[in-house]
Formats: C-alpha cells, sequence, structure tokens
C-alpha cells in the first residue's frame, strides 16, 4: 500500500512536516509513505499553461496522486482557512480526475487540540468538489502525543484504503 504525503506549509522547519515525517517512521510494513516535495515549485493555477505545453510539475503531481492508494495532508491553517500553496496545487487535480473519491486523511499539528479546525473545516470542503473520501480530520498536537495521534490517524488512513480496495 503506498499512501502520498503532502506538507501545506513550504517553512523548511514546518511542524506538519514534522507531522509526515513521525508518519514515514511509525508506518507498519507493507505500508509506504512518500512524501511529496514540489509544493511550492507549481505554477499558479492557469488551465491556459497547458495549452502550451505540458507542464512536468503538474504532470509530476498528477502521477504521484494516481498512484497512490490514499492521500495524508497536513497543513497549517491560514487565515482560518488553508495555505494558497496547498489550495494551488489541489485546483491543478480538479479538473483531471487524480483526487475524485481518493481516501484522503487531513491534519495539522497544532500546539493546542482547539486550534487548526477551521483550515481543517476549509480542506475538507475543497476536497469535497471531487468526492475525496476524508478518512481522519482532526488536529494532532505536537509534543508527547503526536506519535500516539498519528499511530491513530494511520490506522484509520489504512483501513480506509483497504475498504476502498475491496469497494
Amino acid at each position: 500500500m503506498r499512501f502520498l504525503g503532502i506538507c501545506g506549509s513550504l517553512q523548511e522547519q514546518s511542524s506538519n512536516l514534522t507531522l509526515l515525517q513521525s508518519a514515514v517512521s511509525l508506518a507498519p510494513p507493507g505500508v509506504e509513505i512518500a512524501l511529496y516535495a514540489g509544493l511550492a515549485a507549481l505554477p499558479h493555477f492557469n488551465p491556459d499553461l497547458e495549452l502550451e505545453e505540458p507542464l512536468a510539475r503538474v504532470e509530476e503531481l498528477r502521477r504521484e496522486v494516481s498512484e497512490s492508494d490514499a492521500l495524508l495532508i497536513a497543513s497549517p491553517e491560514y487565515g482560518h482557512s488553508l495555505p494558497g500553496s496547498l489550495k494551488n496545487a489541489i485546483d491543478w487535480l480538479i479538473g483531471t480526475g487524480e483526487l475524485e473519491r481518493k481516501v484522503v486523511a487531513i491534519t495539522c499539528a497544532v500546539p493546542a487540540l482547539e486550534r487548526g479546525r477551521k483550515g481543517l473545516a476549509a480542506l475538507a470542503q475543497t476536497l469535497g468538489a471531487v468526492s475525496a473520501q476524508i478518512a481522519f480530520q482532526e488536529p494532532i498536537t505536537r509534543g508527547a502525543d503526536l506519535e500516539r495521534g498519528v499511530s491513530e490517524l494511520l490506522a484509520l488512513l489504512i483501513a480506509a484504503a483497504q475498504a476502498a480496495r475491496h469497494a
């Protein structure tokens, strides 16, 4: 089983990237989590760009998402919503079908559980445009409980991805 981890933050030392790296290390045997590193390099969404020539970075994103059994998105909340760079990536995927009914877990690394929920709601609403199957939609606290929270997320994501395979 292959999952694609996408960090919605472009910060080099992002707590959301740390959360995804924890998921990579906690993944059970038989589950591979690849981290997508091309978010910052994607061009601004403009369908006219594809009329001129294929966009290698966009095609890479589409291929990575298409070849994954599920996505794990960890993203900060910016202005009660999702970061523009993450929305841009999703916009590149909406019209071409790679996200259609895809199993997705969404989370954010937060100092307290009451934080990040508006950003997750905005992300879930955006993913609703492609009928993505949201398997997990909760913030995970940084610190001592991070590994427990990530383990719970992984268990739910694996179960949802297995169910989708057999549907």
